[in-house]
């Protein structure tokens, strides 16, 4: 592998894995206070892409403009949806949180399909995206760039936030333990709203990159993500925020391996040896890389 290809893979497995960190930190900001993994989180994703497709598409607002509405509409869906959905059962076992969660996310699935399209929508994208840059020989979209420098900024401020302000310091406590941080006086209801709007913004930023990247939106558009968050915190660590990010970037450098090494006629079979690779971080380390607070339990 000469060096301008060496560079080429590294920038786009830099890109692919700053789009899957930001996806793991929007399931693990719910899980490390909820102990819930969100299902729903797929769907914050679809509407922040459909609201970019319904603002470009039928105003002439500016693009920034219509980039912090698409995240505003991540950040409001995952308010209200703790607030109405998951709030109520918040008392009660773990598996209504899971079943709430499973069916905010096919009413809005069916809602989609129902209301806009069950088709896919092409989403208006900024004809900056689509720009080249050429650096050291190796032309990519200016869009991965942009993706690796707002995950690096994003990072910069939710580190900034989680050790330096007392929401943050709140927020760290009730991850350790929910039960204590309460006793001491953090509130509770603050504490775990701001953690599902953390995960709608988290989840407008994933869906302004991964609508560049595939230039559509479609009912069930949040499933991918869904399952690449998934894996992310399985292997860098489902109670760790910096393990989510590893995990993230782990994922990406794996599956391009893959893709590189495997013979043309299993290439469709990638997602496969993914999930086998899942199964083996489940078997040998259940905690994933980044322990964070995590204990085990045995039964029997």
């Amino acid at each position: 592998m000469n060096a301008q290809v060496l560079l080429e893979f590294t920038i786009n497995t830099l890109s692919m894995g700053s789009l899957y960190a930001l996806i793991a930190l929007g399931l693990v900001f719910v899980f490390g206070i909820c102990q819930l993994i969100n299902f729903a989180y797929g769907e914050f994703i679809t509407i922040s892409a459909y609201s970019l497709y319904l603002l470009g598409n039928l105003t002439n607002l500016p693009w920034p403009l219509v980039f912090f509405l698409g995240i505003f509409f991540g950040v409001a869906i995952g308010f209200l949806s703790e607030l109405i959905a998951f709030r109520p059962f918040r008392g009660r076992s773990l598996d209504a949180l899971l079943v709430t969660s499973f069916a905010i996310s096919v009413v809005l699935q069916r809602t989609f399909q129902l209301t806009i399209s069950p088709r896919s929508k092409a989403v208006p994208v900024p004809a900056f995206f689509y720009k080249t840059v050429e650096l050291f020989g190796v032309t990519m979209p200016l869009r991965n760039y942009l993706l690796i420098a707002t995950t690096i900024v994003l990072l910069i401020i939710l580190v900034l936030i989680m050790r330096y302000t007392t929401l943050g310091v709140a927020m760290r406590g009730a991850s350790e333990n929910f039960v204590t941080a309460r006793l001491m006086g953090v509130p509770a209801n603050l504490v775990i709203s701001i953690a599902f709007i953390i995960s709608g913004f988290l989840a407008g930023v994933v869906a302004i990159f991964w609508s560049a990247r595939t230039g559509s939106v479609e009912p069930l558009m949040g499933s991918p993500p869904l399952l690449i968050g998934f894996i992310s915190v399985v292997i860098g660590g489902m109670h760790s925020l910096p393990g989510s990010v590893a995990g993230g970037f782990i994922y990406a450098l794996i599956a391009n391996i893959l893709s590189l090494t495997l013979p043309t006629e299993l290439l469709s079979f990638r997602d496969a040896f993914m999930f086998v690779i899942v199964i083996a971080f489940l078997l040998l380390k259940p905690e994933g890389l980044i322990r964070g607070h995590y204990q085990e339990v045995r039964i029997g």
